[in-house]
């Protein structure tokens, strides 16, 4: 297994999609087991406080920095606060499963860029510190070292093919777009309405 892929935050999905070796949901389950459900635990009020707190930066446009300033500083770390697996693109009830099973743990949503599906694990990076910026930078990963501003999601203009934030939305993706087997659904059946009283 390539850990490069584990580790790597943004730059994966965006500057490094001439590798189109797809990760099959089942070969990394495992790993993707523990790392999900490894950061899925609630924040803690001092979690929410910092992170609270570390949202209050002043935020400027990119051509209004001044020499000798970097865009880090001015940002709330988003690509510190995740990182993305690419998937096989589903292609049976089964791998629709799969991700439905990513997505019921929590802090995890799929997207779509360029028609190659990802998982993304909402996490923090135990380096991140409360001001934003890295507490082990001089001894940070590779891949933190290759990243740059250059073409980061500090505009908030980044848009997704498609997203899936809940495993509801990924079951009525999957039922539009795949015929049922046996005519059944992998949703739960719809209660019966309730009578009206008169």
């Amino acid at each position: 297994m390539d850990w490069s892929l584990i580790l790597d935050p943004w730059s994966f999905a965006k500057s490094q999609r001439r590798n189109t070796a797809a990760v099959s949901p089942l070969a990394g389950c495992p790993l993707l087991c523990y790392l999900v459900n490894a950061y899925a635990t609630p924040l803690s009020k001092n979690e929410s406080s910092v992170m609270a707190d570390s949202t209050q930066t002043t935020k400027v446009s990119r051509e209004d920095l001044k020499p000798g300033e970097v865009l880090c500083q001015y940002c709330t770390a988003r690509c510190c606060r995740y990182f993305a697996l690419p998937i096989e693109k589903p292609k049976d009830h089964e791998d629709y499963d799969y991700i439905r099973w990513y997505l019921v743990h929590g802090r995890a949503s799929v997207f779509v860029e360029e028609g190659t599906w990802y998982l993304m694990v909402h996490t923090d990076c135990k380096h991140l510190m409360a001001d934003n910026r890295c507490g082990a930078y001089e001894t940070r990963p590779q891949i933190c070292r290759d990243y740059t501003t250059e073409n980061c999601e500090y505009d908030d203009d980044w848009v997704y093919e498609q997203y899936f934030e809940t495993p509801e939305q990924i079951a009525e993706y999957m039922d539009a777009v795949l015929p049922t087997k046996g005519g059944e659904s992998i949703r739960s059946q719809r209660p019966d309405p309730l009578q009206v009283l008169a």
